[in-house]
Formats: C-alpha cells, structure tokens, sequence
C-alpha cells in the first residue's frame, strides 16, 4: 500500500488491509476515498483480492455426515438409495428429517423406525440425528395454543422416533419471537417466548431422559431468540439436565456472528452440528440462498476447526442444504464429501 495512510492526523490509528478490505466490501473504495480514509492509488491496491490463508494440513477426529435434505428425497431416490449414495460418498452418518406423511412420520410404526435404523447399519451408515421443519408450522411458542400443543406432541413421537432409529441426538427449535416466512399475526414477545419454551422442554424431557435422547437446542438465524451465546448457555444450563444440549449450525449466525466464537463459548455444550456455509457476501438481506455448498462462502473453516477441537468436539459434522442438485444430484454428495475430507485433513 501506498504510504499516504500514515500520514493520517496524529491519533488516528491508521487502518490495516483486512479492515480496508472489509469496508471496501461494504461501501466501495470510492466512498473511503471520499472519507480521507484512503488515497485513490490505495484504492487501487485494495481492488486484488487478499491471498486465502492456507489451510493447516491438521487432522480433526471428527465425523462426516450429511441430512437428507441434500438429497432428491423422496420424489427421485428412496430413503435406501439416499443411505446408499451416502455411504459410497464416505460419509459417517446421515441426519434424517421427521414429516407429517411418509417414511418418517407420525403414522411410521416403531418396528418399521427401527427396520430403517437396521437398514441404515446394514448399508454401513449411521443415523447421525434426527431433524424436522416441523418445528416452523407448530412452534412449541406460537401464539395459537392449538399450534403449540401440537408441537409438543410432535416433539414427543421425534423423542419417541429417534430412540427407535438408533440415535441419541434429536434437533429441537426452542422457539421463536418471529418466523419470516411465516409471520404470526402478532410477534412473540421475548419473556414469554422463553417462558412457553421452557415449559415445552420441561414437558418432553422426562421421556428424552428415560429413553437415552439429547434435545439438542439449534441456534436460528432469524427467529429472534436466543440471539447470543451467552444467551443459549443460560437457558440450556437452567435445565439442569445432561439431555439438553446445543445443536449448533455454523451458518445461522453468520449475518451478524461468527461461528468460531460460538463454539468457544459454548464449549462442551454442544452435542451435535449442523456444517452450514454462508456466504455474508449477500449482505444483511434474508434469503436461504445465502446458504452455499461447502466452501462456496465466507466462514473461515480453520478457524471453526480449531475451536470445534479446541472444546473437544468429535461428534459429527452435518452439512445441511436445501436446494438438491437439480440435473446429477449425487455430484453434490460427492462435492460435499470431498470438501470435508480437505477440511478434516484426510485429504490434500
């Protein structure tokens, strides 16, 4: 860089080339130029992209998973195709999601819940998890207290539904002061969001206990609780259960967050992951194309690794999609499974 920025007035520190590139990202090199921030030839400079730091070559004892959601499932391959696929990609496990119709549902029997889990072992897959968008239409704190009910209900058969599978983790949406695309005709206020939460997990906790499953508390991006780390530790410590831990996804705090600083605080809490890329390319604006495939964003995954191996993380890895590849969907797999063998140092 030019040796204008030193010549700043006396006590102002002048800016280094990350933080340059950070505003210049935000607003333009014109608009700092015009701020006295910097000299046009300095704007200039900032115009090449900053060199990546290159990734450590560590390896993580981690496991690779990936949810169902990535698949074309269940319209183009079948749950037995999906875990096959899965398994040929070198992948650890697979999260499934719990419906209101089809292969995991309400209406799913326990002998045929536990003939997947049996299927999934079989193929050499584990069931990772249990995951559900439920959640969103009947949040255990909306307003209509027909909706809540049914949550609960719905979160008791996913205990129930997980226990028969064959894993211990189960996804659970604490609640939500407001859902975007789903919007109740009045806002949830935040002390009473926290209040029905805390009264729906105290009423399927018991059943989680007794039957050996972790409600596992995911961190959102937009439902306006639980915003800090600080926040979600408080809640799942007052608990005072082993069973209520933390789902943590990396991508749901990305607009204003980082994750790498989540999981240092949140520690030993957490029990299972979502490995969602994000891309803060796209502003501060709501849209899940922000979510990218692995790699394809801005996280910084060294720096997420080492923190996850720094609290002693080695549970699994999930990544999470929603947008199957619409022509040759298993290249996704196999792109996804190939990136976390890099980002785990089994591969260079």
């Amino acid at each position: 860089m030019s040796s204008e920025l030193a010549a700043l007035p006396s006590g102002f520190p002048k800016l280094d080339r990350r933080e340059l590139l950070s505003y210049a990202s935000a607003f333009g090199t014109a608009f700092l130029v015009a701020q006295g921030l910097m000299s046009s030839a300095d704007a200039a400079l900032l115009e090449q992209a900053a060199p990546a730091k290159a990734p450590t070559g560590k390896k993580y004892d981690m496991k690779k998973s990936i949810n169902l959601w990535a698949f074309p499932y269940p319209d183009k391959m079948t749950l037995k195709q999906c875990f096959e696929l899965a398994k040929d990609a070198g992948f650890d496990g697979v999260e499934v999601n719990y419906n209101l119709e089809g292969d995991l549902s309400p209406q799913t029997s326990e002998a045929e819940l536990e003939a997947i889990g049996d299927m999934a072992r079989k193929i050499g897959i584990q069931i990772s998890g249990v995951c559900s968008f439920l959640f969103w239409p009947y949040p255990l704190t909306s307003n209509d207290a027909e909706r809540r009910a049914k949550g609960r209900e719905l979160a008791l058969k996913m205990v129930h539904a997980a226990k028969h599978l064959g894993t211990e983790n189960l996804l659970v949406v604490p609640g939500a002061v407001y859902i975007p695309w789903a919007p109740e005709k009045e806002p949830v206020p935040n002390d009473v969001c926290e209040k029905r939460a805390r009264e729906a997990l105290q009423a399927v906790l018991p059943v989680a206990e007794k039957l050996g499953v972790y409600l596992n508390l995911e961190n959102i991006f937009a439902n306006g609780f639980l915003f800090s780390p600080q926040e979600m530790n408080a809640f799942v410590d007052s608990f005072k259960s082993d069973h209520v831990k933390v789902h943590f996804d990396t991508g749901n705090i990305m607009q204003f967050q980082f994750p790498e600083h989540w999981v240092d605080i949140c520690g030993k809490r957490i029990k299972n992951i979502h490995l969602k890329e994000y891309s803060k390319l796209a502003g501060t604006e709501f849209k899940l194309e922000s979510f990218r495939p692995l790699l394809d964003g801005t996280i910084n995954w060294p720096a997420v690794l080492e923190s996850l191996d720094r609290v002693g993380y080695r549970g699994y890895l999930t990544f999470e999609y929603f947008h199957p590849f619409p022509h040759w969907p298993e290249a996704l797999i196999y792109q996804t499974s190939d990136s976390l063998d890099r980002m785990l140092g089994r591969k260079s």
